[in-house]
């Protein structure tokens, strides 16, 4: 049975990245109706295209692990779940508090919303902050 999911990102080095991106395009790929909610690190990051990037030794021993497998990079996931319809999105006011122009970013975000419509589209739905 398909449902709402979100996954709110607060950081987005290789980790938090990598699972939002994996549980992102796998509940997309099921039906699921997908929300990646960026605030703060997480968006400066996706702004600068730093969006996965490992940070420290045991991450960047990871990224390798994980191309070693041939698994795909959080990045890669992120567009392929927005593909199946994953919507990336942001609180006008945090991208407001990070110093971004929410016009400007049309095309790296599907939207930029109030804080009051995303809070009302979370009710009923899974939730996970990263």
């Amino acid at each position: 049975m398909a449902g709402r999911v979100f996954f709110f990102l607060q950081h987005a080095t290789y980790e938090p990245a990598f699972q939002a991106a994996s549980m992102g395009i796998t509940a997309a790929a099921m039906g699921d109706e997908v929300y990646v909610v960026f605030a703060f690190d997480a968006l400066r990051q996706l702004v600068s295209g730093g969006f996965g990037q490992p940070h420290g030794e045991h991450e960047h021993a990871e990224l390798a692990r994980a191309e070693a497998l041939g698994v795909p990079t959080p990045t890669r996931m992120l567009e392929e779940a927005r593909g199946l319809g994953a919507k990336l999105i942001a609180c006008d006011t945090t991208v407001r508090i990070c110093g971004f122009v929410p016009e400007t970013l049309e095309g790296t975000l599907d939207e930029v919303m109030g804080l009051a419509s995303l809070w009302r589209l979370t009710t009923g739905a899974r939730t996970l902050a990263l």
